[in-house]
């Protein structure tokens, strides 16, 4: 395994999205770090492996992907896996992290006793999982088996859900706990999804939902989280959506200042998906998590 995470020089870094590729490299902005989605670089050659090439040039990478599933019954691809590795030994990225979700099952035959096809069906989503034992038990299992192919940690990402399951019989903070524990994997903690899923309770305030986001972070254990990311989120009608198109809100910001009181500085990611602004509208969200980070590392006092 390669050194844990929570050794890494902690800086702030921004999604390196196609609209601010030229830009973004010819202006080269000071950054902690860019982070791409994997599976845009799964291919061997062509334009995009060689922008990422260069932007590895200037920028430490880190790589978070969004198709591992890593919660799915069926097990892991093994293309994926493969890709992931190969594009893992091209870059050599300061992080590797996905999603505590679940996307890949094998279907069901239509006929009674007849052969099943065994090509396993991706759901293109982030599909939430159970926090039972069996849940734990499965996802540890694929994340080790990542871990010895990828020969290096991975960060796991807690997802902003709409729905949960009646059989949970540990809250999300103790699993991931367990999960850290269980694997020797880092939490990728999600401010922003934390505050979308508070916001999305029954009878939830402003209130009730920040107090929620607090006890949540000081539920997880130190130590166990490799990286944060913040985004924004949108609100339609009664549902808050975590749909990366808009700054940083007020109450996220505070729960990410929490953390990092909990945690210590750590490397943080600004998510910017849809709705994208000018380059420097997202650089100045990432000064913002600088200023942050400066303001909880100073000395008291000051």
């Amino acid at each position: 395994m390669t050194a844990a995470v929570s050794q890494v020089v902690p800086q702030v870094g921004i999604g390196l999205r196609q609209p601010h590729c030229a830009q973004l490299l010819a202006v080269r902005p000071p950054l902690g770090f860019v982070e791409v989605h994997s599976e845009n670089f799964f291919a061997d050659g062509g334009a995009a492996i060689a922008m990422l090439r260069e932007a590895r040039s200037h920028y430490p990478v880190s790589l978070h992907g969004v198709g591992l599933a890593l919660g799915s019954a069926c097990g892991l691809d093994p293309w994926h896996l493969e890709r992931l590795e190969r594009l893992v030994e091209r870059i050599d990225p300061v992080r590797v992290s996905d999603h505590a979700c679940f996307a890949r099952t094998l279907p069901r035959s239509p006929v009674a006793g007849s052969p099943m096809d065994a090509t396993a069906v991706h759901a293109n989503d982030l599909l939430p999982i159970a926090f039972t034992d069996a849940a734990l038990a499965l996802i540890a299992t694929n994340v080790t088996q990542v871990q010895a192919r990828l020969k290096r940690q991975l960060l796991v990402e807690n997802l902003s859900s709409y729905v949960s399951f009646d059989d949970d019989t540990m809250s999300e903070p103790e699993f991931f706990s367990a999960l850290c524990q269980r694997t020797g994997c880092a939490m990728l903690l999600d401010v922003n999804n934390l505050m979308v899923n508070a916001l999305n309770a029954p009878q939830a305030s402003p209130q009730t939902a920040l107090a929620a986001c607090l006890a949540y972070v000081d539920r997880l254990q130190p130590g166990s989280v490799g990286e944060i990311h913040l985004a924004g989120y949108c609100e339609t009608g009664s549902l808050v959506i975590d749909d990366h198109g808009s700054r940083v809100r007020p109450a996220v910001w505070a729960v990410y200042e929490h953390a990092l009181r909990r945690f210590g500085a750590l490397p943080t990611l600004v998510e910017w998906d849809t709705d994208l602004p000018a380059l420097e509208v997202l650089l100045g969200e990432a000064d913002h998590a600088t200023g942050v980070i400066a303001r909880v590392a100073a000395p008291a006092g000051r």
